[in-house]
């Protein structure tokens, strides 16, 4: 505290209640290929729902990848997700001939107006063929049709295609064809709608039957004026028409809002053509127009942040919405209106299957630990390149640990060569703590395309981590019948016998075991470390991964303090408490923390650091057990012969 010139009580605290924090033992994160969804993107995924919506099902090129992601889920609901898109991947657009790529919205907030415009009205929000299958339809509704029903207009038989102008008999009066119902053959009762914009014509060339000579087209003739709200196929979605908003009624403007649907035209997306997939009410056409509640209005701010599907591209060219996106303060807010007006889109591509290096530029994504916590490392269907990659992360992380699988061609259609070719491939990686391996892929039930699918397991072990955590604690194994028990899985590509195991095993390779009546079953909880040490398995390294990010975090805040007894004491009443905690929950058979004068020394100081020596002993899981069973004569006292 500061030094008082004057008499007086001055009050100050301080805080001595500092603890170690928890820290998240069950977040995990993947790269994966997908139909749609961000692009080189970390996403939040907590359920199957979550990552069906976001990246939508999967197909015969991405299932690997798709329930590597799901299978994880199966066990947790935190897991970040990357999606992975070739260079050849392309948005559809209105234009269908889009050439830039928007892989995210920081991608779309870094295209120039100029590129977005060339895509037209609207854009495929993420790369992907299924944006080939969206059309947008707006109404403004402000425009008016004449609707005629009677036979007095026009001649028998005559025909009229798109856009031809059509004549009065009696006054020559022109409108053009919008659109009509042709009546059967020598029938009467044809309805035509007449206006001076062109619009819909679905028949165009049929003939409009028992018509004959009459006067000019108006309402006198029979015409009905219909507004275009009343003709739009999706007026019954919204409760009225759209007019003029309050907002621009409030500076003397009209004609500003608009409605707007996201269609399914094709079925790609629900199964069924013609389903609405997003509906907006009431957008207006004013750039800078508020909603009474204060939030935006403008169509373009409003369908960019809450589609899940589109964003803008560029006006309609269509005249004449020439003064759309104007503010409502400009000199001319009689906006112009359309009608109706709808958009396919077309020209998108998901594209080639990611390559390796499109993989390891999505895992590079969590390299950094300030910028992302994750803990488990899912490499899915990797290659060499691509697990060794996700090793590399880990072990320079230090705070995360790689799960991985053999490659395919290992385990699947290799009869009698899968323990040979799985220790080659554990071979090529690096001995290290910081990664988990096991022996294959199970055989799978894939609902969503009704076949089943091979998957690799490195997803299901990570998951099993994860409902370690859940039942007990990080410290404790994964592996065995209480914890490890697989789920989903038919059948495994490979089963390794009793002396495969011995061989997989002793090479840090764990055996994922079929057992008849019990499961499929994580039969070992080895690291990839090949040297002896208590970091050779899962629970010791998870243990210390625990350790020392909380300790770490609760370190911080002796930072820029001085290095006094007072520090050090502070220091060590807050991890010890916390070591006493991991040891009651059986995670530590004993521990010692020292932090004095002995490994403070002067010049310790003197560097402006500060040193803290933490033993440990571990506790180790059982891998083997020893059953003795004795046989005594009758007579024998079993005090004679017990150990």
């Amino acid at each position: 505290m500061g030094f008082q010139l004057s008499a007086g009580v001055q009050v100050s605290e301080v805080d001595l209640t500092n603890i170690v924090p928890s820290v998240a033992t069950t977040p995990g994160a993947v790269v994966i290929a997908s139909q749609w969804g961000p692009a080189e993107e970390r996403i939040l995924i907590d359920s199957e729902r979550n990552l069906l919506a976001t990246f939508q099902g999967p197909n015969a090129d991405n299932f690997e990848y798709w329930f590597t992601a799901n299978n994880f889920l199966g066990y947790a609901s935190n897991l970040q997700v990357v999606r992975a898109v070739a260079s050849d991947a392309l948005n559809a657009s209105s234009s269908g001939s889009f050439t830039g790529v928007i892989k995210n919205e920081p991608d779309y907030e870094t295209t120039s107006n100029v590129v977005l415009a060339s895509a037209g009205e609207w854009i495929g929000k993420f790369p992907g063929s299924l944006g080939n299958s969206l059309e947008v339809s707006i109404c403004d509704g402000q425009s008016t049709k004449l609707q005629f029903t009677d036979t007095t207009a026009f001649v028998s038989g005559e025909e009229f295609d798109i856009g031809e102008t059509v004549t009065g008999q009696t006054s020559g009066a022109t409108a053009t064809v919008v659109s009509y119902t042709a009546a059967e053959p020598g029938q009467t009762g044809s309805v035509l709608l007449v206006d001076g914009v062109v619009g819909t014509f679905e028949a165009a060339g049929e003939e409009i039957l028992g018509l004959s000579s009459g006067s000019s087209l108006d309402t006198a003739d029979g015409g009905t004026p219909v507004s275009e709200f009343d003709l739009w196929d999706f007026k019954n979605l919204f409760g009225q028409q759209p007019a003029t908003s309050d907002y621009v009624v409030g500076r003397s403007g009209s004609q500003d809002e608009l409605h707007l649907v996201v269609i399914d035209k094709d079925g790609l997306w629900t199964g069924e053509a013609g389903t609405v997939l997003e509906t907006f009410q009431f957008l207006s056409k004013a750039s800078d127009a508020t909603k009474n509640d204060g939030s935006k209005a403008y169509y373009r701010d409003v369908v960019n942040e809450d589609s899940q599907y589109i964003w803008f591209g560029d006006f309609p060219t269509t005249t004449p919405a020439g003064n759309w996106g104007d503010p409502s303060d400009a000199l001319n807010v009689n906006y112009d209106t359309l009608g109706i007006f709808d958009s396919s889109l077309s020209g998108g591509a998901t594209g080639s299957a990611p390559s390796d290096g499109d993989i390891i530029r999505g895992y590079d994504l969590f390299a950094d630990p300030e910028e992302v916590d994750v803990s488990l490392l899912l490499s899915g269907p990797a290659s060499e390149a691509v697990a060794l990659a996700v090793i590399g992360i880990c072990d320079d992380r230090r705070d995360c640990i790689a799960f991985v699988s053999p490659e395919k061609d290992d385990v699947i259609n290799n009869s009698g060569d899968e323990t040979n070719d799985v220790i080659d491939f554990r071979n090529q990686l690096p001995s290290t703590s910081y990664a988990v391996m096991d022996t294959g892929w199970k055989f799978q039930f894939d609902k969503f395309n009704d076949v089943f699918r091979f998957v690799p397991l490195n997803g299901d072990i990570a998951g099993l981590a994860v409902r370690t955590d859940n039942l007990a604690d990080p410290w404790f194994s994964p592996a065995g019948f209480n914890r490890g028990q697989i789920r989903d899985a038919v059948k495994l590509a490979f089963n390794p016998n009793r002396t495969a195991r011995d061989e997989l095993y002793s090479r840090g390779i764990n055996p994922v075991v079929s057992f008849p009546g019990q499961g499929t079953v994580l039969y070992g909880d080895k690291t990839l470390l090949a040297r002896p040490s208590a970091f050779d398995r899962i629970n010791v390294r998870r243990l210390f991964i625990v350790l020392e990010k909380s300790i770490a975090k609760a370190a911080q805040f002796i930072l820029f303090e001085f290095n006094d007894e007072f520090t050090r004491s502070q220091f060590r009443q807050l991890v010890e408490p916390f070591l006493r905690e991991v040891q009651g929950r059986r995670g530590i058979f004993d521990f010692k923390v020292v932090a004095d004068d002995t490994n403070n020394t002067p010049e310790v100081i003197d560097r402006n650091e500060f040193v803290a020596d933490i033993f440990i002993k571990p506790t180790r899981s059982i891998n083997f057990i020893q059953l003795n069973f004795i046989a005594v004569r009758t007579g024998v006292s079993f005090s004679e012969v017990g150990g």
